[in-house]
């Protein structure tokens, strides 16, 4: 991939060029502020405007209704069931008295 230059090296890349332009006997000439270089200094022509063909918009209102009447409703809440292994019984850790993990038992 081409590594893109920064702000930075461009600057620095013209003021290069334009020394090099000057050491070598270049002069630059000096313009009025407002001067052209374009031979009778006006306006650049404006691109011609295309005709399009209008395209009428899909009307969306019901399928906004739709999703509104569906973000109204209340959201039922259901109780989310813990799967268990082979049906493995629930089991607690059993600890000693500094709160050491010492084994798993079966949870009564």
């Amino acid at each position: 991939m081409k590594p893109i230059k920064t702000k930075a090296q461009i600057r620095a890349e013209i003021d290069h060029q334009v020394d090099d332009f000057l050491a070598k006997g270049g002069a630059v000439s000096q313009f009025r502020q407002g001067e052209s270089g374009r031979e009778n200094n006006s306006q650049l022509a404006k691109p011609p405007h295309l005709e399009r063909n209008e395209q009428t918009r899909t009307p969306v209102m019901s399928e906004i209704k739709a999703i509104e009447a569906r973000r109204q409703k209340p959201k039922t809440t259901t109780v989310k069931k813990t799967r268990r292994r082979n049906g493995e019984e629930k089991k607690a850790l059993l600890v000693d008295d500094f709160g050491e993990p010492l084994r798993w038992v079966p949870k009564s």
